[in-house]
């Protein structure tokens, strides 16, 4: 039921990077349905500003990959932290603040927002079972309600005297509102027989240099060895075309780059090649058959390495429990062996139902929709209770 009050509330919001941006978007809309006394603003991208988000300044100005890279974006990083620390020190306190993972900088705003009596809702918890398990006890100290995204995530911090609630998966969401419907292949002139690779290069600025030129030579190498292959590239909002036009144009690559949504290019293809993280989980539900790199800056790897206690880098994986997609780490993400696990991909029929057999479980295993509305009414329940101070 929607909320009757006549006051406006306002909550601020801080997604940190594309999924963020994604996940808030589809928050936004079902708040927005649910609650429209309750108005947003705060650090996002295109997506939540079309689901009326009033934004403060865009998330790409936060969105940083790997330990060492951090240190080079710091003075812009406090500038930004300061900003929004001086919005909840100011005369218009917002009545709640949302906080959609991106930990290092969020749980540090949490801390300011409780100090200030500012209620803290944080969507999509920091990966505390993956590395420095011990933030739960710092979430659980700056955080009034969680809403966790896997079902293993509450008893993490059944002990810790948090609300920390299971909402299901928002992807499963996102993937309800943009169900493919086959239309790409007829778009791009492409027949039914034709193969198609998707080239999955990721969202953030800071992930291009080590991971696009390695994209590139697999590419190469499988025009070489398949030339009617057909390759597609999905545009990240966050992320420059010409920078991908004159990368192509350059080295005479057959990619073409499409603006569609993620689940329509993946369905359009064969086979995809793709970084690790959330778009990992947006293609299994799809179905499509994958394969995942992953590369930072060498000392980046080397600490990240010795902290995360997780086997799998993919969250595909991590949700399957076991290693259902390869993964193709740091030096062992070269060409020639992403190129072999790509034909593999395109070619070996028993080798592709298997993957796609064990997809269909993943999708399973992430059960229902509905996370955003959950989301929402948390969401509207504590902007309420803020409200009142």
């Amino acid at each position: 039921m929607a909320a009757t009050e006549s006051k406006k509330r306002r909550a601020l919001i801080v997604a940190g990077e594309s999924s963020g941006d994604l996940h808030g978007s589809n928050l936004l809309r079902a708040a927005a349905e649910l609650d429209p006394q309750l108005q947003f603003f705060g650090v996002g991208g295109e997506r939540m500003r079309a689901a009326g988000c009033e934004i403060v300044f865009p998330s790409d100005q936060l969105s940083v990959m790997g330990l060492v890279e951090v240190f080079g974006q710091l003075p812009r990083l406090l500038a930004r932290f300061r900003q929004l620390k001086a919005i909840l020190h100011g005369t218009e306190r917002p009545d709640l603040l949302v906080l959609i993972d991106f930990p290092d900088f969020n749980l540090r705003l949490a801390k300011v927002a409780k100090g200030l009596g500012v209620p803290v809702l944080y969507y999509i918890s920091p990966k505390v079972w993956a590395w420095r398990s011990g933030r739960a006890k710092t979430i659980a100290a700056r955080v009034d309600r969680l809403a966790l995204i896997f079902p293993f995530e509450p008893e993490i911090y059944a002990r810790l005297g948090v609300q920390a609630t299971y909402v299901g998966n928002p992807l499963l969401d996102e993937f309800a509102a943009n169900r493919p419907d086959g239309s790409l292949r007829h778009q791009l002139g492409l027949s039914a027989e034709q193969q198609v690779v998707g080239i999955f290069p990721g969202s953030r600025n800071s992930e291009l240099k080590y991971i696009f030129p390695t994209l590139r030579e697999t590419v190469r190498r499988l025009s070489q060895q398949k030339s009617e292959l057909k390759f597609v590239l999905p545009l990240a909002p966050s992320l420059s075309r010409q920078f991908f036009e004159q990368q192509i144009e350059a080295g005479g690559l057959p990619i073409e780059i499409v603006e569609k949504n993620i689940y329509e290019v993946a369905a359009a293809c064969d086979a995809v090649l793709t970084v690790s993280g959330t778009v990992t989980l947006q293609i299994a539900l799809t179905g499509t058959p994958m394969a995942i790199l992953y590369k930072v800056a060498p000392l980046s790897y080397q600490i990240g390495k010795r902290l995360i206690k997780i086997e799998h880098a993919g969250l595909t994986n991590i949700v399957a429990g076991k290693g259902i997609v390869r993964e193709f780490i740091q030096d062992a993400a070269n060409p020639v062996a992403l190129s072999e696990e790509m034909l593999r991909l395109l070619d070996d029929a028993d080798y592709i139902a298997a993957m796609r057999q064990e997809l269909h479980r993943v999708q399973q295993l992430l059960g229902e929709p509905g996370c955003s509305a959950r989301v929402a009414r948390m969401a509207s329940e504590m902007s309420r209770a803020g409200n009142k101070g």
